[in-house]
């Protein structure tokens, strides 16, 4: 991952102290990053997906405000649209940005200080991002480490909270009627027969994994 933000030349690198996490999920899911401000919003969600374990098989957003949250009033008669950062092939609409245009500082400050990152628009998974710090970056700081945080991300394509929530409470009781179907397909998406803990995080394999993100980009 290279700076690749625009209009921060000369500008001292910083990086960002973010929490992260899902609304709307309880228990909570979240996880505090330490990222580097200039890195561009495609940067930022692939990232996310490797932080929370998902596994880019949808599309996302970012937007500088609640994207669900009703308008404080109306604007000519009608509810504003919700200016949003897409993938630059994505962007159809008046209110669409190239997230490749767009860094993780310049969406945080037009937010407050927050922001949110919604990936998969069915299961509709909202991520809000709150800046907790900041701090001046040099070349031995890594561009994205993960520094603390509580619970697996939830499996791809489980319903959103509702329906991972369903799949959790048939895992952890084998005389639930679906608990031998959920068995077998969360086998199959994680691949694994051992028994599934939505409690368990490894943050050191995190991290590898995000520094082996930054040697292939």
């Amino acid at each position: 991952m290279e700076n690749a933000s625009a209009g921060l030349v000369g500008k001292p690198e910083l990086m960002l102290e973010v929490r992260v996490e899902l609304v709307d999920v309880e228990p909570k899911i979240w996880r505090q990053l330490e990222v580097r401000g200039s890195l561009t919003l495609d940067q930022v969600h692939q990232i996310l997906q490797t932080a929370f374990g998902w596994e880019d098989m949808h599309l996302h957003r970012f937007t500088a405000d609640e994207p669900f949250a009703p308008p404080l009033r109306p604007v000519d008669a009608g509810i504003p649209e919700t200016v949003q950062w897409l993938p630059r092939q994505e962007c159809d609409e008046p209110d669409d940005r190239p997230e490749e245009d767009l860094s993780l500082g310049q969406l945080l400050a037009l937010g407050g200080g927050a922001a949110f990152y919604e990936y998969d628009f069915g299961d509709r998974w909202l991520h809000r991002l709150e800046m907790a710090s900041q701090r001046p970056s040099n070349e031995d700081i890594p561009p994205a480490r993960v520094l603390d945080g509580a619970r697996r991300g939830p499996l791809e394509d489980s319903g959103g909270f509702p329906g991972y929530e369903e799949i959790l409470e048939a895992l952890a009781d084998p005389n639930h009627p679906d608990h031998h179907e959920y068995s077998e397909w969360v086998a199959e998406i994680t691949g694994s027969t051992k028994p599934f803990d939505p409690a368990f995080l490894d943050i050191p394999a995190l991290n590898q994994a995000l520094a082996a993100q930054v040697r292939a980009s």
